[in-house]
């Protein structure tokens, strides 16, 4: 099955409010077996999005909407939808109850203007939305559908998950859409695909996408339409392959935080971790305590930001400071060194760099960073000169960081 995505509205374009509504809808849509083949963007105008709506069911005959169901004015989704479909609106009475009887758990008088909520185009079916009061609307005539969600993140995933997609998985023809990550880091982009090398031919009609970020580049690989049993089995072979030719730059699969990862060789060592930060302000410390359990290994961290906590709270030699400056590999050492004794810890991270816009000089421009890991009495520290602005420089230090001690404990270059 193949469908389009519409997402409704004008704080979307304006760059005000993410699109996370599309991400969640593909990603949920792929694993029922269903391929988005479009996602369009409109603003709260009511030709735009009779437009949209119009094209994309002349190009597959089923589409999604998010937004444009509440009571204001700019919310017209479902008048545009009822005239693309030829409908008239029509009163639901027992939406009508369903909202009088929610404003009355809340102890407050229902506003006349969500009357509106309860009007449907004719012969649509209601998909009850318990966390909202915006209902979901199926729109079937004539071998085309619209299915209509609230834009409200939270409301638009229980009503995909509850009522969107098994009436999907009902007309499923049996084949899916799947796809199986290989995490990567400390590794270029173009340099992972030479190893990767040309293997599009060898591994179809799997296909591969690069998909670089902050924290490194994703191997994914997809099956499109293929039978459940027939797409795993392909798919587990495709991400051995890649876990190999990636060889020490792949981390996890799919989801896995490197942050996570760490924490797992950590514990399975009994081994507790201190973090030293000077750039990243926190960040590092931030990554490791977003991991649920992450107190089993992490004990805390110092943002020595200036040269006199360095010196003063983790015992970097002022000498160091004034020969080398705060960026160098020798302070990044004594940093790491100075927070594992002072917690009396097994092991230790350290960052110091110049995250910019300002700072920079030619010897060390903007977005130089040293990191150091240690483990026991073992120090590894690496230079890097980052790209990005201010956040992403932060960011993928804090990665290198993590990526650092991951290496230096299994023993990889």
């Amino acid at each position: 099955m193949k469908l389009e995505v519409v997402t409704i509205g004008t704080e979307l374009l304006l760059g005000q409010i993410l699109d996370t509504n599309a991400a969640e809808l593909g990603r949920a849509l792929a694993a029922a077996g269903v391929e988005v083949v479009r996602h369009t963007s409109v603003a709260d105008r009511p030709e735009l999005i009779r437009a949209a709506v119009t094209d994309a069911l002349e190009r597959t005959g089923f589409v999604i909407t998010t937004g444009g169901l509440g009571p204001t004015r700019d919310d017209m989704t479902k008048r545009e939808v009822a005239a693309v479909f030829g409908k008239a609106l029509e009163l639901d009475e027992s939406v009508l109850r369903s909202l009088e009887d929610r404003f009355r758990r809340l102890g407050r008088a229902m506003p006349a203007v969500n009357r509106t909520q309860a009007e449907v185009p004719a012969g649509a079916t209601v998909l009850p939305n318990p966390r909202g009061t915006a209902p979901g609307l199926w729109v079937e005539a004539e071998a085309r559908v619209v299915v209509m969600l609230p834009g409200v993140p939270s409301e638009m995933r229980g009503l995909l998950a509850e009522e969107v997609l098994p009436r999907i998985a009902a007309r499923s023809s049996g084949r899916v859409v799947r796809s199986r990550s290989v995490r990567t880091t400390g590794i270029a982009e173009s340099a992972l695909a030479e190893r990767v090398g040309a293997i599009e031919e060898e591994i179809a009609p799997l296909t591969l996408a690069y998909l670089p970020s902050a924290e490194g580049v994703d191997l994914r690989v997809t099956a499109w339409g293929l039978h459940e049993a027939d797409a795993e089995r392909r798919l587990s072979q495709v991400a051995a392959l890649l876990r190999e030719r990636a060889a020490e730059h792949a981390y996890g699969a799919d989801g896995a935080d490197l942050a996570a990862v760490v924490l797992d060789q950590l514990g399975a060592r009994k081994a507790r971790l201190v973090v030293a930060e000077s750039c990243t302000g926190g960040l590092l410390g931030a990554r490791i305590t977003a991991v649920p359990g992450a107190s089993r290994v992490f004990i805390g961290g110092v943002v020595a930001y200036d040269d006199v906590v360095k010196s003063g709270m983790l015992d970097v030699p002022p000498e160091l400071l004034e020969q080398h400056g705060a960026v160098s590999e020798q302070v990044v050492s004594a940093m790491a060194e100075g927070v594992q004794r002072q917690f009396a810890v097994d092991a230790a991270l350290a960052i110091t760099g110049i995250a910019g816009p300002t700072g920079g000089t030619p010897e060390k421009p903007v977005g130089t960073v040293w990191l150091a890991a240690r483990f026991g009495a073992q120090t590894r520290a690496l230079k890097r000169i980052f790209p990005g602005d201010r956040g992403e420089i932060r960011a993928r230090s804090a990665q290198a960081a993590l990526d650092v001690l991951r290496r230096l404990l299994a023993g990889l270059q």
